[in-house]
């Protein structure tokens, strides 16, 4: 596999940069090469962030920012009015929004040129971990989207990260995986 570039868009304490770092960590256990970072300044929780991941076959030995991911990913659907979530998208790439609305909504708005998918991530962690934080469950529809990994390949760093809630982050996971719409299929 090439490398894949995914960029993240979240607000400060909604998990982007955690979930990044989740990807990469299963990713190294499956004998792949990635890396992760966050990029944010001097903010303060709520403002928006970006959290960069990095995955492939090969060494990766870019250390810079993502500026034409091959998927963007979007925690919080409000950032879509406050910033260009697509800048940069690769043609043929693929847009995955967290979104109460439509797949046609979000394609109309946003899509052109690259593959759009859409989840309810928001029900799904209220439902399943009980609390309105996005981040395990857009890894299942990330992972969906994707194929970067498969879904049990995120046990293990679920379960050491989040230790006694790990299960209902898993489920989360898979029911995004399950739910996620994605246009085309």
């Amino acid at each position: 596999m090439p490398i894949t570039e995914v960029r993240w868009h979240g607000r400060g304490g909604q998990g982007a940069v955690t979930s990044a770092e989740l990807i990469a960590l299963a990713a190294i256990n499956k004998d792949k090469y990635a890396q992760s970072f966050p990029s944010f300044g001097p903010e303060r929780r709520g403002a928006p962030v970006q959290a960069f991941l990095r995955v492939g076959d090969e060494p990766i030995r870019v250390r810079s920012e993502i500026a034409e991911p091959d998927v963007v990913v979007v925690l919080n659907p409000d950032l879509l009015r406050v910033v260009n979530v697509t800048s940069g998208l690769k043609s043929g790439g693929a847009l995955i929004v967290n979104t109460k609305k439509s797949l046609d909504e979000i394609k109309s708005s946003y899509g052109d040129g690259f593959k759009v998918a859409t989840v309810n991530a928001m029900k799904i962690a209220r439902e399943s971990i009980g609390l309105p934080i996005t981040n395990t469950t857009m890894i299942g529809a990330l992972l969906k989207v994707s194929g970067l990994l498969e879904l049990d390949d995120m046990i293990g760093p679920l379960e050491h990260r989040f230790g006694k809630v790990a299960q209902k982050n898993i489920t989360a996971m898979k029911r995004a995986f399950e739910e996620i719409i994605v246009e085309g299929q």
